[in-house]
């Protein structure tokens, strides 16, 4: 009588080989390479590359963890990574723009922060004399065009922050950082922007950006920043 054969088992495919991961590491590999290979992509282009990619792979893990098809997983959560990756909304990125165009030559740095937010960074050579909240006359060609790109937007919230060099001791800066910071918010009241959506700030000299031990690193300490954040839905 012959014996019946056992059919053969075979070892399931590694993660690595299974269509799902194979998606995934694709999904992200080609937003890292777009966002390494293409300059001219916008921040918000940026954002739904990077969230697509990181989503494929989330997607790809919790389809595979939960039973479901890796391949499917990735798809869908890449759709979904796309989405959450571009909560930077068209009009702050025009703002970005306008802001950058502004301030081009001022030494202001424009920028998005990791959670969305614009920010502008203004200098003590923009901003105000040493000891002093007076803003300077260059800083009105700065808020001017920024206060303007509020109007017909009652949703933004403001964050204004002031900071000093060590210069000086905490009796003197701290209360400085601050009155800086209010004078920011009062200027932007006068031309339109509501104070109820500024909170203002002053960090004296407690976070430094560059070495207080040089007249060049104290200079980029004595600076203004403005956050500006859309809630989000």
């Amino acid at each position: 009588m012959k014996t019946a054969r056992l059919p053969h088992a075979f070892p399931s495919p590694s993660p690595a080989r299974r269509p799902g991961w194979r998606a995934a590491t694709l999904g992200l590999a080609a937003a890292a390479l777009l966002l390494s290979g293409c300059e001219s992509m916008s921040e918000r282009q940026k954002g739904t590359a990077t969230g697509a990619g990181i989503g494929a792979v989330a997607g790809a893990v919790i389809g595979s963890a939960t039973g479901g098809r890796a391949g499917t997983g990735a798809v869908v959560g890449g759709a979904i990574g796309a989405v959450a990756g571009n909560l930077w909304s068209k009009r702050m990125e025009d703002r970005r723009r306008a802001m950058e165009q502004a301030t081009q030559g001022t030494g202001v740095e424009v920028s998005r922060t990791a959670d969305n937010q614009l920010k502008l960074n203004i200098p003590n050579e923009v901003s105000f004399d040493t000891n002093s909240y007076a803003i300077k006359p260059a800083m009105r060609g700065v808020l001017d065009p920024f206060a303007q790109s509020l109007q017909g937007d009652p949703n933004v919230r403001l964050s204004i922050v002031g900071h000093t060099d060590t210069t000086g001791n905490d009796a003197i800066n701290d209360p400085l950082s601050v009155e800086r910071a209010q004078s920011v918010r009062d200027y932007l009241a006068a031309r339109g922007v509501s104070p109820a959506r500024i909170s203002t700030a002053g960090r004296g000299s407690r976070e430094p950006i560059a070495d207080n031990a040089s007249e060049a690193g104290r200079a980029k300490n004595r600076r203004v920043e403005i956050y500006l954040a859309e809630p989000q839905a």
